[in-house]
C-alpha cells in the first residue's frame, strides 16, 4: 500500500506545479494531504493510523520535516544559510543602481572591434555579474534591455545575440558567490552524514570491524569549498562560450560582425574604463578573495558584498553631482588604514600593554569611524536617491522569503518521501543498476537534466539532491566527494534556465526583448550554449581535479591546515615521501653516517641509546620503503584476478543484506496487524512476502562461488601485511625523529641550567645556618625553579628529597649538606654534559635535524611544508578506488 500513497504523493506535486500553484505551497501542500489520506485510510480500513506507512506513523513524519529543517539550519554551526539574504542585497543593489549597465556600455565599447567581440563582452560580463550577484533574473534583464539593441543594431544574428545573453546571465548559479551553491552546500552536509553512516555500516556488515577507519571515510563540504570548487569549471564554462562566439566569428562572420568604436582609444576611454571595471573587479577580490585565503567566512564574505555594493551605488547615483566619489574615497582611506595598522601593531583591546599597543588602537578605532562614517554616507545616498535602499531591501526580503520558503516545504516533501518508503526504492533501483557508481550518476544526472525543463533550480536542489546524493556519496568504489557532486549537479541545474519550455532566462529575456525577436529564434539560440554547458559537464565530470584541487589546497595551506599525522592524509603524504626518498636516499644515509661519527660519549648513558636507536631506526626506513613497495605489489598482482571475485559477491550480499532489512520490517509490520479474521488476508500477503525474501537469501547464498572463502582469505591476509608494513614504517619514522626533539631541548636549556649555579650556593648557605623554616621554602623555592628546565625531574626529586630530613628545628645540618652536596654534584654533572653538549653535539643535530625533518620527521611537525601540501592536495583531488576495503 505504500507504493500507491508515494505514487499519490508525486501526482499531487506534479499537477500543483504544472498547474502553476506556487512552489512554496505546491510541495508542502502535497505532502500534508498525501500524509492525511494515508492515515485516514489507515483508521479506516486496517485500525491503525500507522498501518500505512514504511516506518514509524503520520504524526512523526508531518513534524519531521520542521524537526529536520530546524536540526539543520538553526545550529549555530551551521548558519551558512544567512549569507543568501546577502549576496541577494548586493546583486539586486548593483542592479539598481546600473553599475551593470555601466560594464555592458564600456565592455562592448573595448571589445567591439574584434571578431565576435560585442558577444564577447556580453559573456565577459555577464561573469563580472556573477561573481557579484549571482541573480539570474537580475543579470538577464539588465543585459537583454542594454545590449539585446545594441546587438540587434549591429547586425548580429537574433538567435546568437539571445543565445549569448540568456547563456551568460545563467553563470551566476555556478560562479561564487551563487546562492545555488549556498544551498546544495547545505543540502549536501545532511546527505554526507547519512553517507557515512551508511558507508560505516556497509564496512561493519563487511568485515565485521566496528571502527572503520577514518581514511575511508567521507568529507563534508562547505558552502566556502563549494565557492572554490565550482571556481575553475566556471571559468571553464566562460571559456567554451566565448571560444564558441569566436568560432562563430570567424566562420560565418555576418552572423557575429565586428562593430567598430566611433570614438578614440585615449586616455579619457581608458579612465572611464579603469572607473567601470576596476571597483566590481575590487568587489570580486573582496568577496572570493577573502574567502580563497581564509580571511573571513561565507558570512562575513557576504557582508563585505552588501557593505562594497552599497558604497558602489553611493557614488554611482551621484554621478555627475558635486563630492560624488567622497564616500568611496573615505571607505578605501579607511580600508587602507586599517589594514596597514593591523599588520604594524597587535591590535587587541584585552591586550593593551605598552603605550604603543594603545597608539595603535586608538589609530584603529579612528579608522573604523571613518569607515563607518562612508558605509553611512553611501547608505543615506542609496536611501534619498529613488528610496532604492528601500526597494531593494524589500526585494532581498521577498526573494530570501521565497527561498526559506521552499526549503521548508521540500523538508515536508522529503519527509513523506521517506514515510512510503521512496528513498529505499530509490536506492534500490540505482544499486541494482549494472554498471556500479558511474551507471547510477549518468540516470540521477539524466533525470536533474530532465527536471530542469520543468523545474526550478531551488526544487531541483531541495528535493532531488537529499534522495540521491547519500546513495552516491556512500558508493566506495568511485570514492567521490561532496563538493565534486555539488558542483556537478549546479552545472547541470545551470541548464535548467536555458531548457524549454520553462527556462528562466528564456522568460526573463523574452519579456523585455523586442517584438522584432522570435520566441522561436530565442529557443534557437540557447542550444549551442545548452550543448557547451553539457560539454563543460563531461569536462568536469572526467577530470575531478578541477573541481578538488582548490579546496584542498586552501585547507592544507591554511592556519587551521590538519597536522600531517591526520590519518586521511596518510597514503598521499607517503606516496609523496616514497619518490623523495628514492631521489634522496644517499643524502639522507650519508647524514645519518655523518650523524654517527660525532662524539657522544659524555652523554647520559640512557640519551646515548635513544639517539644510536633513532639513528639505527632512520637508516632502517629504506629497508621498511622496500617491504612496503614489495607487500603491495604482491597484493596488487593478487588483486588482477581477484577484485571481479570480490565485487561479485558484495553484490550478491549486499542484497542479501537489503533481503535481511526487508524481512524485519515486514516481521514488524505483521506484528501490528490486529488479529481479526479481517486482516487475514493482509497477514497472509505479507507472510507470503516473508518467505520469498527468505527464499531469495538462500538462493542468493547458493550463487556465491565456491571459491570465494579461500580467495578472500588470501586477500585479507595480504592486505594486513601491505597495512601492517605501512604501520611499522610510520611508527618506525617516528621513533627515528622524536628523541632528536628531545635531546635538542635538552641541550637547548644548558644555559637556563647553568644560571641556578648561584641558587645552589644559597640552597647550602641557608641549610648551614640550621633554620629549618627558611631551609624547607628555600629548597621548594629551588625545585620550583628547576623544574622548569626540561629533562630535570630525576634531578629535581634528589633535592626535593632534602625537604624529608629538614625536620623540626634540630634537624642534622651535616647529614643535609651531605645529601645536598651529592645532588650538587648531579647537578654539576648535568650541567657540563649539557654544556658540553651545546657547544659540540647542538649543530651537528640540528644540521642532521634539518635533513630528516620533511621526510623521515615529517609526521611530527605541526603543518605540511608547502611543496609538499601541493603535492598532496593534487593527490587528494584523484579520487581513490576503495572497494577491495569494503
Amino acid at each position: 500500500m505504500e507504493l500507491y500513497f508515494l505514487a499519490l504523493l508525486i501526482i499531487l506535486m506534479a499537477v500543483a506545479l504544472g498547474s502553476g500553484y506556487p512552489v512554496a505551497f505546491a510541495l508542502p501542500g502535497s505532502a500534508i494531504l498525501t500524509i492525511g489520506a494515508a492515515a485516514l485510510c489507515g483508521w479506516l480500513f486496517a485500525d491503525n493510523p500507522d498501518a500505512y506507512f514504511h516506518q514509524d506513523g503520520p504524526v512523526q513524519w508531518l513534524t519531521a520535516g520542521i524537526t529536520n529543517f530546524r536540526g539543520v539550519y538553526w545550529e549555530v554551526e551551521r548558519d551558512t544559510l544567512i549569507a543568501i539574504p546577502l549576496f541577494i542585497f548586493m546583486g539586486i543593489m548593483l542592479q539598481r543602481s546600473k553599475l551593470a549597465e555601466d560594464l555592458l556600455v564600456t565592455m562592448a565599447q573595448m571589445f567591439g572591434p574584434v571578431p565576435g567581440g560585442l558577444g564577447i563582452s556580453v559573456i565577459f560580463v555577464g561573469a563580472l555579474l556573477a561573481a557579484t550577484t549571482g541573480i539570474v533574473g537580475a543579470t538577464v534583464v539588465a543585459m537583454g534591455l542594454i545590449s539585446l539593441p545594441a546587438m540587434m543594431r549591429n547586425k548580429y544574428s537574433n538567435s546568437v545575440a539571445t543565445g549569448t545573453i540568456a547563456a551568460s546571465g545563467t553563470l551566476g548559479q555556478i560562479i561564487p558567490p551563487s546562492i545555488v551553491l549556498i544551498i546544495l552546500a547545505d543540502q549536501l552536509a545532511s546527505a554526507v552524514d547519512q553517507a557515512s553512516t551508511a558507508r560505516k555500516a556497509l564496512y561493519k556488515d563487511f568485515t565485521g570491524d566496528i571502527m572503520m577507519p577514518a581514511a575511508f571515510d567521507i568529507t563534508s563540504t562547505s558552502a566556502g569549498e563549494m565557492f572554490l570548487g565550482a571556481f575553475v569549471p566556471g571559468l571553464i564554462l566562460v571559456g567554451l562560450y566565448m571560444a564558441y562566439i569566436l568560432i562563430v566569428a570567424i566562420v560565418r562572420p555576418k552572423m557575429v560582425p565586428t562593430v567598430p568604436y566611433d570614438g578614440s582609444y585615449d586616455r579619457r576611454f581608458w579612465g572611464k574604463v579603469a572607473i567601470t571595471l576596476v571597483p566590481p573587479l575590487a568587489l570580486i577580490f573582496l568577496v572570493l578573495g577573502s574567502i580563497i585565503l581564509g580571511v573571513a567566512t561565507v558570512n562575513q564574505a557576504g557582508a563585505i558584498g552588501a557593505a562594497g555594493a552599497m558604497v558602489m551605488a553611493g557614488y554611482r547615483l551621484y554621478e555627475g553631482r558635486a563630492r560624488a566619489y567622497w564616500p568611496g574615497i573615505i571607505v578605501l582611506v579607511s580600508l587602507a588604514v586599517i589594514a596597514v595598522l593591523v599588520n604594524t601593531f597587535q591590535i587587541n583591546i584585552k591586550n593593551i600593554h605598552t603605550t604603543s599597543d594603545a597608539v595603535g588602537l586608538v589609530l584603529a578605532l579612528i579608522a573604523v569611524a571613518f569607515l563607518l562614517i562612508g558605509l553611512v554616507w553611501s547608505g543615506w545616498r542609496t536611501l534619498k536617491v529613488e528610496n532604492t535602499l528601500r526597494d531593494v531591501m524589500v526585494d532581498t526580503a521577498k526573494t530570501t522569503s521565497l527561498v526559506f520558503i521552499i526549503l521548508i516545504g521540500a523538508a515536508m516533501l522529503t519527509a513523506a518521501f521517506r514515510a512510503f518508503g521512496g528513498e529505499e526504492l530509490v536506492r534500490d533501483f540505482l544499486t541494482g543498476l549494472p554498471g556500479g557508481f558511474w551507471a547510477q550518476f549518468i540516470i540521477v544526472m539524466a533525470v536533474i537534466f530532465v527536471l530542469g525543463f520543468f523545474l526550478d533550480f531551488i526544487e531541483i536542489a531541495v528535493v532531488v539532491v537529499p534522495i540521491v546524493a547519500p546513495i552516491l556519496l556512500m558508493d566506495p568504489s568511485a570514492n567521490v566527494t561532496a563538493v565534486w557532486l555539488g558542483v556537478m549537479i549546479g552545472l547541470n541545474i545551470q541548464t535548467s534556465f536555458l531548457t524549454p519550455p520553462f527556462g528562466f532566462a528564456l522568460f526573463y529575456l523574452r519579456g523585455v526583448a523586442s517584438k522584432a525577436v522570435k520566441t522561436i529564434e530565442i529557443y534557437r539560440g540557447v542550444i549551442p550554449f545548452i550543448g557547451l554547458q553539457l560539454l563543460a559537464l563531461l569536462i568536469v565530470g572526467a577530470t575531478p581535479q578541477l573541481v578538488n584541487y582548490l579546496p584542498n589546497r586552501l585547507s592544507l595551506q591554511s592556519d587551521t591546515a590538519p597536522p600531517p599525522r591526520n590519518p586521511a592524509l596518510q597514503y598521499c603524504i607517503e606516496e609523496d615521501l616514497f619518490r623523495e626518498y628514492a631521489a634522496n636516499e644517499q643524502q639522507i644515509l650519508n647524514a645519518i653516517a655523518t650523524m654517527r661519527a660525532v662524539d657522544t660519549a659524555y652523554l647520559p648513558e640512557k640519551m646515548q641509546g635513544n639517539l644510536a636507536d633513532a639513528l639505527d631506526k632512520a637508516e632502517k626506513t629504506f629497508e621498511m620503503i622496500d617491504t612496503i613497495n614489495a607487500a603491495e605489489q604482491e597484493l596488487a598482482t593478487f588483486n588482477e584476478g581477484y577484485k571481479s571475485l570480490h565485487v561479485e559477491v558484495r553484490t550478491i550480499q549486499r542484497q542479501i543484506i537489503d533481503d535481511k532489512a526487508d524481512i524485519k520490517a515486514l516481521e514488524q509490520r505483521l506484528r501490528r496487524l490486529p488479529k481479526d479474521a479481517e486482516f487475514d488476508v493482509e497477514r497472509a500477503k505479507v507472510e507470503a512476502k516473508i518467505a520469498a525474501d527468505k527464499a531469495e537469501i538462500e538462493n542468493l547464498s547458493a550463487q556465491i562461488p565456491d571459491n570465494w572463502k579461500a580467495d578472500h582469505a588470501a586477500f585479507v591476509k595480504l592486505d594486513k601485511a601491505a597495512s601492517l608494513a605501512r604501520n611499522l614504517y610510520r611508527r618506525n619514522v617516528d621513533g627515528a625523529y622524536e628523541p632528536l626533539l628531545e635531546i635538542q631541548e635538552l641541550i637547548a636549556s644548558a644555559d637556563a641550567l647553568a644560571q641556578l649555579e648561584g641558587a645552589v650556593q644559597e640552597l647550602s648557605t641557608v641549610i648551614a645556618s640550621g633554620n629549618s623554616a627558611a631551609a624547607t621554602d628555600a629548597v621548594k623555592a629551588f625545585v620550583s625553579k628547576i623544574r622548569e628546565v626540561p629533562g630535570t625531574y630525576d634531578l629535581s626529586r634528589s633535592f626535593d628529597d632534602l625537604r624529608d630530613d629538614i625536620k623540626g628545628h634540630n634537624f642534622d645540618v651535616d647529614e643535609v649538606s651531605g645529601q645536598l652536596a651529592g645532588a650538587t654534584a648531579a647537578y654539576e654533572s648535568e650541567r657540563a654534559w649539557r654544556k658540553k653538549a651545546a657547544a659540540e653535539l647542538a649543530r651537528p643535530l640540528a644540521a642532521y635535524e634539518e635533513t630528516i625533518r620533511h621526510n623521515i620527521g615529517l609526521r611530527i611537525q605541526r603543518r605540511l611544508p608547502e611543496d609538499t601540501a601541493l603535492e598532496v592536495a593534487g593527490c587528494l583531488s584523484t579520487p581513490r578506488d576503495l572497494t577491495l576495503n569494503f
